[in-house]
């Protein structure tokens, strides 16, 4: 553990950038692969289980990553998968911290994103910042209610991914502390 802050990654939005169904964004390059939580939603022996999840992946995000003053972290549906199939194809070691979820997209009483209490769990006080396409404003106010040092929640655009701007606010931000 270190001093810096934490950069906490979701995967499907940010560094997949699902919603462009039709094209492919400049620079990212399309994968196959086979997650446990996906693979166990499918039909056995489909023809979409035996192709593989489609995701789109820009090799150039973990050299940018990795140059940004955060300890990096998944906080994603793909768990420890994320580890084997996504930081390997676009340049982050194999060892990243994972954010457990137990309760995989369950409803939250409140209205909240279902990761939130979690990814707030998981913090434990530190500074963060947490990417995900899913944040709303009241995950917002409840980290800002619940969380006694700098947090910035970015929802990034799952048609886009990040970003240059958002590398921008990643940098600008972490100077503030």
């Amino acid at each position: 553990m270190t001093d810096r802050p934490l950069l906490l990654l979701d995967v499907d939005g940010p560094l997949n950038p699902f919603g462009a169904r039709w094209w492919r964004p400049r620079g990212y390059v399309t994968h196959r692969v086979r997650p446990a939580n996906w693979s166990s939603r499918q039909k056995p022996g489909s023809r979409r289980l035996r192709r593989g999840l489609r995701i789109r992946l820009n090799p150039a995000h973990g050299e940018r990553l990795l140059a940004l003053p955060y300890e990096l972290a998944w906080a994603t549906t793909w768990m420890h998968d994320a580890n084997e199939m996504i930081g390997p194809a676009i340049g982050l070691p194999r060892e990243l911290p994972v954010i457990e979820f137990a309760n995989l997209f369950a409803e939250d009483p409140d209205g909240l994103y279902w990761k939130t209490r979690r990814v707030l769990e998981w913090a434990a006080g530190r500074p963060f910042v947490w990417v995900d396409d899913m944040i709303t404003d009241l995950d917002v106010r409840h980290v800002a209610e619940h969380h006694d040092t700098a947090a910035l929640l970015m929802r990034i655009d799952p048609r886009r991914g990040l970003r240059e701007v958002e590398f921008r606010e990643l940098e600008r931000w972490a100077r503030t502390l």
